[in-house]
């Protein structure tokens, strides 16, 4: 733990205080939470291994949360009645103010990692074996034979955002969760080398693609790290990833709420549900398909597997889930691959599916920036005189004869600057199809355009000098073609947040990067405009949270 001004939490020495002093609030030990924390971001730079971190702190851990004792006859026992929801329902009965805390009843039911069919902490590297399964000791985790070939992630246009908060609704809704526990947040920010609107180092650019916004904006889900550390600190392994899509999950039947998951973040993403959520369990949006009420659809079909979706029960931990429901196809096929903040996003800023698959949208979003910037707004924009034509519209519009001045002026809404757009994504697209993976409509919106250009070119050949400089494409090379994109939708820069904490995010963002001095400010949309809360604790009692639950960057 940091003995000086110097803080090992990324997000500074007053976050760190804050969340010290939060833990002193709880009935786990703070010093061992600030030290698993503060060593599990050392796994994640490669500075301990994980057989070190697990040994270092077994002795602790079993001594501060008791009967984590796995493989035993108890755990297996448990672990059936969770199937049939026994365990479940037992905790969703839980009263914090009665004899009984959720911790007593979780260890007297023997309810661990064993529970729910999970191992320890991690598995042992350099050479070294990890610890043995013996009673009362953690076992190895579990882990697949083969690697999947999924990993849901998102590709984030920071330069596309106008701020309008629609995400954010669009999760609450979505999820049930209590006002103020953000799980998609959006944030305008200001540092010493970028200023808010009219000032130096502002966005001051006002082009179709960025929709006016001259706000330096970030949006903050959970980053769905491939190495979490919240992952790593959590006694029960209720933090998890689940091998098949590498989405980070809260089993909120197992989670104790230790609250150590919410130091461990570097990114601060972590809410606790202090009271009873806002909608009760039986009423969460979706939990039973209106047509079939034998089909469950949301949060309740984890149960008898592992409840994961939607808002959390009182006393544990939460946080974006990157909609698991969706990505298992509970609320339709034509769902996965996508989610609710992407679904509802105005300006298509979020690009989200498997970031293994080279065609999906947020791979293409982050390798080739400048051409699916483009795509998005010619496929996406609901103006006319900004979109693309369809092959069809240019049929039905052109006859042979027609010259380049002509066609343009005969198709409603085209511009040669349109065109031109079309034509440049034409001279650098690799011809990749679509293939049959969710969430590729870029490469979709990508032969649209296409298809549009080929039939243009039935009528008016584009590849002459007089076309090319007509439409401002020079010789019309690649190089041409992609100063033309660059022209139209910038050249934008990408990052990931703390990349050199090495945790691995799976949220890439294209635009400009916050400074380590960024600060919030207030953005275009007012949160209480929308219905929400800036900050969690403005909803509850000032003395029962402080500010932990606060946003800093």
């Amino acid at each position: 733990m940091s003995t000086d001004d110097e803080s090992f939490h990324p997000l500074g020495k007053e976050w760190e205080d804050d969340l010290e002093a939060m833990l002193d609030d709880t009935e786990y030990d703070n010093e061992l939470g600030m030290e698993m924390a503060q060593d599990a971001m050392r796994v994640t730079k490669g500075e301990l291994s994980e057989a070190e971190f697990h040994e270092r702190y077994h002795e602790d851990v079993m001594e501060e949360f008791g009967e984590d004792q796995r493989p035993t006859k108890e755990a297996y026992e448990a672990a059936q009645e969770e199937a049939s929801g026994t365990v479940s329902n037992m905790l969703d009965a839980f009263d914090g103010d009665g004899d009984e805390t959720r911790r007593e009843t979780m260890k007297k039911m023997g309810v661990g990692a064993a529970a729910v069919g999970l191992g320890a902490w991690g598995t042992a590297d350099d050479g070294e074996e990890p610890l043995a399964a013996a009673e009362g000791g953690h076992g190895p985790r579990q882990e697949t034979t083969e690697e999947s070939d999924t990993q849901w992630g998102m590709t984030i246009d920071l330069e596309r955002c106008d701020g309008c908060l629609t995400c954010m609704t669009a999760c609450t809704q979505e999820n049930d969760i209590d006002k103020g526990v953000n799980w998609m947040y959006v944030m305008a920010w200001e540092d010493e080398n970028n200023g808010g609107p009219g000032e130096d180092g502002g966005t001051d650019v006002y082009t179709d693609f960025n929709m006016g916004s001259d706000f330096n904006m970030l949006v903050r889900p959970c980053q769905h790290c491939t190495d979490a550390p919240c992952e790593k600190v959590c006694p029960t392994t209720a933090r998890h990833t689940r091998d098949k899509d590498g989405l980070v999950l809260t089993d909120y039947d197992v989670c104790i709420g230790c609250r150590y998951c919410q130091v461990a973040c570097p990114y601060g993403v972590n809410y606790f549900q202090w009271d009873e959520p806002s909608v009760d369990y039986e009423d969460i949006d979706g939990n039973e398909d209106p047509e079939d009420p034998d089909e469950i659809t949301h949060a309740e079909y984890e149960h008898g597997e592992r409840w994961v979706d939607s808002r959390a029960p009182r006393g544990v931990m939460s946080k974006c889930t990157m909609c698991p429901s969706m990505q298992d196809g509970k609320q339709g096929e034509e769902k996965v691959g996508t989610t609710a903040c992407e679904s509802a996003c105005p300006p298509g800023a979020i690009q989200f599916g498997n970031v293994k698959d080279e065609a999906s949208d947020p791979s293409q979003h982050r390798e080739h920036p400048t051409k699916s910037r483009a795509i998005i707004h010619l496929v996406n924009s609901v103006e006319s005189t900004k979109s693309a034509p369809s092959a069809d519209q240019v049929n039905e519009a052109l006859s042979d004869g027609d010259d380049l001045e002509t066609a343009i002026e005969n198709i409603d809404g085209l511009t040669s600057d349109i065109l031109a757009v079309m034509k440049s994504i034409e001279i650098v697209s690799e011809g990749m199809e679509p293939g049959d993976s969710e969430n590729n409509s870029i490469l979709e919106g990508e032969q649209q355009i296409l298809a549009a250009v080929e039939a243009f070119e039935q009528y008016v050949d584009l590849e002459t000098e007089e076309a090319y400089a007509e439409l401002g494409l020079g010789d019309g090379s690649e190089q041409q073609a992609q100063f033309r994109l660059e022209q139209y939708a910038g050249d934008p820069s990408s990052f990931q947040l703390l990349e050199d904490i090495g945790t691995n995010p799976n949220v890439t963002y294209l635009g400009q990067q916050p400074g380590p001095e960024a600060y919030q400010v207030e953005g275009p949309t007012k949160y209480e405009d929308q219905d929400l809360l800036d900050k969690r604790q403005e909803a509850l009692d000032e003395e029962t949270i402080g500010r932990v639950d606060g946003v800093s960057l």
